[in-house]
């Protein structure tokens, strides 16, 4: 019975690509072990069959496109982002949440891989916890940007593919970080990261101001992820937008990218462009 029993837990761990060693120096039977990349250097394997950032013709190609932001001010941070998760030219998801709630006074954006920032921010969430119950406080903002940074930076060259930002409130007040795949980590008041992160800067470098009023502050987020989205084919869906206070983050309503072009577009003048040029609406 016993005999019958190892051959079926032989034949179900050789499905999985699971094997045991036995070592016929020792009476000691090793654990399971996963099978890496083939070679004898999986980073060097990973490294030149995976291309993380458009730079090289591999044979694994991450294609990426979004519009995330995060900017701080007199009262907080705001942080918004589009919706869309594109494969290719192939609109995968119009909702997708790329704001990831680490716990109630910290927040992460994805930009890049959405598998790899989604792990690799919920591990730092797990971490963060694990950091108020041995220390019995609240983790910083900028430990927890160093924390995730130290995380990817073990996995240099193996093809993560992440841009995310780090928002908070701590015992230091607003705090923001970008933190990408190859453990490079920066302070700022403000960032945008994706493809359509050209078409933010153009409304940010214009619009922002650190003595905005809350509302001017959405407005002013609200309208670049909008305009990025009108711009990138890789951004669109919905508007997602939180701001980050003393008191923790605070989520606001979605909204449609598509209901926002006939606010910020109310008259369209379907003759010479250079006579009539396309009307925006003024910043309330």
């Amino acid at each position: 019975m016993n005999h019958l029993a190892e051959q079926l837990a032989a034949n179900d761990m050789s499905e999985f690509g699971l094997h045991n060693s036995n070592d016929n120096d020792s009476a000691a039977i090793a654990g399971p072990s996963f099978q890496l990349a083939a070679g004898n250097n999986p980073a060097a394997f990973a490294h030149h069959f995976i291309d993380a950032k458009s730079e090289k013709d591999s044979l694994i190609k991450l294609a990426h496109g979004t519009t995330t932001l995060a900017f701080k001010f007199k009262d907080g941070v705001i942080v918004a982002t589009d919706s869309r998760a594109t494969a290719g030219n192939v609109i995968a998801s119009q909702t997708v949440k790329k704001v990831i709630e680490i716990n109630p006074y910290l927040l992460g954006t994805m930009a890049g891989g959405a598998a790899d920032c989604s792990f690799w921010e919920r591990v730092l969430g797990m971490e963060c916890r694990l950091y108020e119950l041995r220390n019995k406080k609240r983790i910083s903002v900028a430990a927890a940007s160093k924390m995730l940074a130290n995380l990817v930076y073990r996995y240099k060259g193996m093809g993560l593919s992440m841009g995310t930002m780090v928002a908070g409130w701590d015992e230091k007040g607003p705090g923001l970080y970008y933190v990408d795949s190859e453990g490079q980590r920066i302070a700022n008041d403000l960032f945008s990261v994706g493809s359509g992160s050209t078409y933010a800067y153009g409304i940010l470098d214009s619009h922002y101001r650190y003595d905005m009023e809350v509302e001017e502050a959405l407005d002013v987020a609200r309208r670049a992820i909008y305009h990025a989205t009108h711009r990138d084919a890789y951004s669109g869906g919905i508007v997602r937008m939180y701001w980050v206070r003393e008191t923790g983050w605070e989520k606001f309503p979605l909204e449609d990218v598509g209901q926002l072009y006939y606010q910020y577009h109310p008259e369209i003048q379907l003759t010479n462009s250079t006579e009539s040029p396309l009307t925006i609406a003024p910043l309330a």
